[in-house]
C-alpha cells in the first residue's frame, strides 16, 4: 500500500510541480493574513454570521467559482470543477465566533459587543475559526487557479455554526448535511483542520480513528418546595439537591468509568436556581456536557445518569429529570484515507514536523461528515515557536500566529490535489 502511494504521489508531482505550488501559496500569504485580521476583527456569533458569510461569497464569485449562500442559515459552499469528470472532494472551515470579551492588545482586537442568553457580551475568534476562513479563502485561489489540472471537483465547506446553534435552533454540520452540502455532486471524502494555540508553527499533529470525543448537553430540571430560609425544614431544597447530583455524577467517572480504556468527562458549567439569599427555592436547573470517545461508554454514562439524577432527588424528597442533546459525534479519521494521505501530509510539512497525537476529550461536529463519508481531520501549529504561554482556546487571550497558515493552505490544497487526481 505504502509503494502505490507513492507512485501515485511521484504522478501527482509531475503535474504539479510543488515549486510552482508553494510560489502561488507564498504570493498570497499577505492577502490570507489580512482576511484573517479581518474576521477577527468583525466577528459574528453561530446562525449570525451574516457579514462573514457576505465576504467570503463575493470572493468565491470572484474566482469564477460556482456559489450557494444561505445553506444551513449562513453557510457559503464553493464549487470547482476541473478539467475532466472524477472524484468530489470536500474541504471544509467554520466560521462562527464566540460570546467572549477579547483582552487581547491587537491592532485587528475584536470590540464587538452583543447580547447572548440576555447577557452583554463580546464576540470574540477565541476558537481560530478565523484562520480556518483565511485558509480555505486561499485554498480556493489557488486550486481555481489550476483548475484545468484537476480531475474531479472540489466543494468548498464554509460552515456557520459549529460552536453549536442558539437555544431552539438548528445549525452547523447537522443542519448542513440536513440540507444536502455532501450531494450534488456527491461527495467521496471531506478533510479538515484546526488551528491549535499549543502546537508550534510547522507543526502537525493528527490520529487515525478517533481524534476527539463526542459531546453530549444536558440539562436536569430539579423541583422541590419554596419556602423561607430560616426554616428549611418545612420545604424540600433543589439546591441541595443539586450539590448531591452533581457529586453523584462524579463518581461515575471516577468509580465506574474503565478511564485505562478511554477518557470520559461530565461537567456542570452552569447552575440555575432562587432569587433571594432567604427563600430556598421551587426549582433548580443544572447544564453540562459529557465527553466520551467509545459509543458503549457513552451510552452506560447517560444510563447511569438518568438513574441517578432522579434516585437522588428523589431520596431528598424532591424529583428530577435530565434531557440529552447530541452536540457531536466521536471525529473519526478514516483509517484507509489516512493511510492514503498520510504520505502527502509528510511530503509538504515534512515528515519530522508530522507527529501522533494522543485522543483529546474536546468536540467538533465535523464528527456529522465523517458518519456520513470518510473524513480526516488534523490539528495545525499556531503558537509561536519557544513561546513558553500559549493561552487556551475560547479563554479572551486566546491568540494565534498569522505565520501558522501557510502550512494550512499548502496541506489543504495538497490534499485535494493527490485524492483527486489519483
Amino acid at each position: 500500500m505504502r509503494i502505490f502511494c507513492l507512485l501515485f504521489l511521484f504522478c501527482c508531482f509531475q503535474s504539479f510541480p510543488q515549486n510552482t505550488l508553494n510560489q502561488d501559496i507564498k504570493a498570497i500569504e499577505s492577502k490570507i493574513i489580512d482576511w484573517r485580521h479581518h474576521f477577527h476583527q468583525y466577528p459574528e456569533l453561530s446562525n449570525r454570521e451574516f457579514k462573514t458569510a457576505a465576504k467570503i461569497a463575493t470572493h468565491l464569485k470572484s474566482l469564477g467559482l460556482e456559489v450557494k449562500t444561505e445553506v444551513a442559515k449562513t453557510g457559503v459552499i464553493g464549487i470547482l470543477k476541473g478539467n475532466s469528470n472524477g472524484k468530489v472532494v470536500a474541504l471544509r472551515a467554520d466560521i462562527d465566533a464566540l460570546p467572549v470579551t477579547e483582552r487581547n492588545d491587537l491592532s485587528f482586537k475584536s470590540n464587538e459587543t452583543t447580547e447572548f442568553l440576555g447577557n452583554t457580551t463580546g464576540v470574540m475568534h477565541a476558537c481560530g475559526h478565523d484562520s480556518h476562513i483565511a485558509i480555505l479563502m486561499g485554498v480556493a485561489e489557488i486550486l481555481s487557479k489550476h483548475k484545468n489540472k484537476i480531475k474531479g471537483t472540489v466543494k468548498f465547506i464554509f460552515q456557520p455554526a459549529e460552536e453549536g446553534p442558539p437555544p431552539g435552533e438548528e445549525g452547523g454540520a447537522k443542519l448542513m448535511i440536513k440540507e444536502g452540502v455532501l450531494k450534488n455532486p456527491d461527495v467521496d471524502a471531506i478533510f479538515g483542520l484546526h488551528i491549535k494555540s499549543e502546537i508550534p508553527v510547522g507543526e502537525i499533529k493528527y490520529k487515525a480513528e478517533g481524534i476527539m470525543a463526542s459531546v453530549e448537553r444536558f440539562v436536569v430540571q430539579v423541583k422541590g418546595k419554596q419556602t423561607h430560609g430560616s426554616t428549611p425544614w418545612t420545604g424540600i431544597d433543589p439546591i441541595y439537591i443539586s450539590a448531591k447530583i452533581i457529586d453523584g455524577f462524579q463518581s461515575i467517572i471516577s468509580r465506574e468509568t474503565d478511564l485505562t480504556d478511554a477518557p470520559a468527562v461530565i461537567t456542570v458549567g452552569k447552575i440555575e436556581g432562587g432569587v433571594r439569599y432567604n427563600i430556598i427555592p421551587e426549582s433548580a436547573q443544572l447544564t453540562g456536557t459529557i465527553r466520551t470517545l467509545n459509543p458503549v461508554t457513552r451510552e452506560r454514562i447517560i444510563n447511569r445518569m438518568t438513574s441517578m439524577a432522579s434516585t437522588i432527588a428523589e431520596a431528598y424528597g424532591g424529583e428530577a429529570t435530565i434531557e440529552f442533546r447530541n452536540e457531536a459525534a466521536v471525529t473519526y479519521n478514516d483509517v484507509n484515507l489516512v493511510e492514503q494521505m498520510l504520505p502527502t501530509l509528510e511530503r509538504v510539512a515534512g515528515k519530522a514536523n508530522v507527529k501522533l497525537t494522543k485522543a483529546v476529550t474536546i468536540g467538533e461536529d465535523f464528527s456529522f461528515y465523517q458518519e456520513k463519508i470518510p473524513g480526516f481531520y488534523f490539528f495545525l501549529g499556531g503558537m509561536t515557536p519557544g513561546n513558553s504561554k500559549a493561552f487556551p482556546h475560547h479563554t479572551p487571550d486566546f491568540r494565534i500566529d498569522d505565520a501558522g497558515m501557510l502550512l494550512g493552505v499548502k496541506v489543504m490544497t495538497n490534499f485535494a490535489i493527490d485524492f483527486l487526481n489519483n
